[in-house]
């Protein structure tokens, strides 16, 4: 299987009900653990790198380092995905250096910390579709911004994140306008606030439905039957990892992340691509943190990285196997890129 454009991989996804994980990578270890995990479970990946990960291990390396995914796992369809585009520029760049899939985040302005309006939001994110289409390349939007129903502030991911606080409609997704903006752009994904957030510091208590609206999906979901909806920071952080690292000297303060089960849910009501992060990086760090403590002699960068790729692997076996997209990858058909762009992007 080689390289597939995302439209792809959600139409089978929302075909035969399943969710798909979309895991960020920044180096060689990471994308060992999600391919390995892939193959254990036989699974279709989503490998996403955002605009800090593409300059923090430059272009060409990333850019490589994913084609060998390809080809050292030619069972397993993948994705190549950009995270969180800032500017059409952005998505441009990525289509080509390869990606299959890119997203035109006019949630918020070029700078990526101040909310953009729906007409900014819909003007950019059409003129990404209407390049990307004609390059077979798959496009991702999103409407509302990332943060928390609880403080209004959101989380800077890689530099991405609105300053300030917004007010409690400024953060969650008007099922309305989702439809007319899907109707305006043509996405083949809509990312969707409903009160996730990036980061560890998600929730301060174990969500419910005034700070996590799940509800507001399945209002979308209705709206919008055909259109493959995207969950971002849905990282479930778990106690265990934690305590993992705070147990071998880590500070890692209680917090809450988004349960499994109402990741699943939205799965029911058109979630098709999960967005998941912080808890790879929870699982090196306390792998590497662990070893550290253990055998303080120890200085050998493949000596705590094996263990580091090891508990990313668990993490992200576990999420494929939760979103129901284990055993998905052998019926997924290859298709040419002709058969795609006449069935996908072209009238």
């Amino acid at each position: 299987m080689a390289l597939v454009p995302l439209r792809v991989l959600l139409d089978h996804a929302a075909e035969h009900g399943y969710g798909v994980g979309a895991f960020n990578v920044n180096n060689m270890e990471q994308i060992q653990s999600i391919m390995d995990a892939a193959r254990e479970t036989e699974s279709p990946v989503i490998i996403q790198a955002s605009r800090g990960a593409r300059a923090y291990s430059q272009d060409n390396f990333l850019r490589h380092l994913m084609l060998a995914a390809v080809e050292l796992y030619p069972e397993i369809p993948v994705v190549m995905h950009q995270d969180h585009g800032n500017s059409p520029l952005t998505c441009f760049s990525a289509i080509r250096q390869g990606f299959t899939s890119v997203m035109m985040d006019g949630s918020l302005l070029e700078d990526a910390k101040t909310p953009g309006d729906f007409e900014y939001n819909c003007k950019v994110t059409k003129k990404v579709v209407d390049v990307a289409h004609s390059f077979g390349v798959s496009v991702e939007g999103e409407l509302g911004c990332l943060g928390s129903l609880e403080t209004g502030k959101g989380d800077k991911e890689d530099g991405h994140g609105f300053e300030g606080k917004l007010s409690h409609k400024e953060l969650l997704t008007d099922p309305a306008e989702a439809e007319e903006f899907v109707k305006q752009t043509n996405v083949d994904a809509l990312a969707v606030a409903v009160g996730t957030s990036h980061g560890a510091y998600k929730f301060s208590r174990k969500p419910d439905g005034e700070i996590l609206a799940i509800n507001r999906i399945m209002e979308i979901h209705r709206r919008l039957p055909n259109t493959h909806l995207v969950m971002h920071g849905s990282s479930s952080v778990p106690k265990e990892l934690q305590d993992l690292i705070n147990q071998h000297g880590g500070k890692i303060k209680p917090t809450f992340g988004v349960p499994v089960e109402e990741i699943q849910k939205g799965i029911k009501h058109g979630v098709r691509k999960i967005n998941v992060d912080t808890d790879n990086r929870l699982a090196i760090t306390g792998a590497i943190r662990k070893l550290f403590q253990e055998k303080p002699e120890e200085f050998d960068p493949r000596s705590y990285l094996k263990p580091a790729r090891d508990a990313m692997k668990k993490i992200v076996k576990e999420r494929m196997i939760s979103f129901g997209q284990a055993g998905r990858a052998p019926t997924i058909r290859q298709v040419t890129l002709d058969e795609m762009a006449r069935k996908y992007f072209v009238l």
